[in-house]
Parts: structure tokens; sequence; C-alpha cells
């Protein structure tokens, strides 16, 4: 789920075009609203409030029974829906080792491909500080 969320929902619908999709509805048309984040300070790690985000989640159920529910930061209600048929694919029998070759494992790459690139261009700006010590004597 975590390749989904970082996944563009246009590469997830371009990669969902090569198999051939089962029937499914939606249970839970795409929709978006605010979530509370949370994060912890202190030696105690005592909780506070950090603010809100916007989320857009959605449901969609397989013609075969099968589940799936996707959620995404933002508005883009067509991702989570996405996002929310790939989980109910990859509960599938049929459609798991597919929808993981086929999907979830190219769109992986490109990730850590982005991934990389990013540590690339972060550790050619690093700095090395050292301190010179002087002594007397």
């Amino acid at each position: 789920m975590a390749v989904l969320a970082h996944a563009e929902a246009g590469e997830i619908a371009a990669r969902l075009r090569t198999i051939l999709l089962p029937g499914h509805q939606d249970m839970r048309a795409p929709e978006s609203g605010l979530l509370m984040l949370r994060g912890r300070i202190g030696g105690d790690g005592a909780p506070f409030n950090l603010g809100e985000a916007t989320v857009s989640r959605a449901a969609v159920r397989l013609a075969s029974g099968e589940v799936g529910f996707g959620y995404t930061l933002g508005r883009d209600g067509e991702k989570a829906r996405l996002i929310a048929l790939c989980d109910a694919l990859v509960q599938s029998r049929d459609f798991s080792a597919t929808v993981e070759r086929d999907v979830i494992g190219p769109l992986r790459e490109q990730l850590m491909v982005r991934r990389k690139r990013a540590a690339e261009e972060t550790a050619a700006t690093k700095v090395d500080f050292y301190t010179m010590v002087r002594g007397e004597g």
C-alpha cells in the first residue's frame, strides 16, 4: 500500500489498463476529509496535536466478493479509488500475482529510483564540518 500511496494516480491507472479487470463496484465513493496529525514531544513522549491533513478514501468490492480500501493524502479521490481497487485485486487468488507483477512491482522500482536519485542529489550538497583544535605546548 505504501508503494501505491507514493505513486501518481496516472501511473497506477496506466498499469491497471494492462490488466483485464474483473467486475467491481464502489462500496464507498471517493470522499475527502480531515485527519488530525499527532506528534510526541519531550523526554516522556507526551502527545500533542500537530495539525490537520486532508485525506481521501474509497472502498471497492470485486464481483467475487473481495473488498479493498484506499487512503491517500490530499484530495485525489480517483487515486484513493485506484488504491482500493488494487487492494481488492491483491486479495483475489486470480489477480494477486498479476497485480504484484504488472502494477506494484514496476511502481516499486520507479519509487526506488526516485528515492535513490533524491539521496544522490542530497549527498552532493553534503558539507563535512570539522573542528581544528589548537593546543598550547
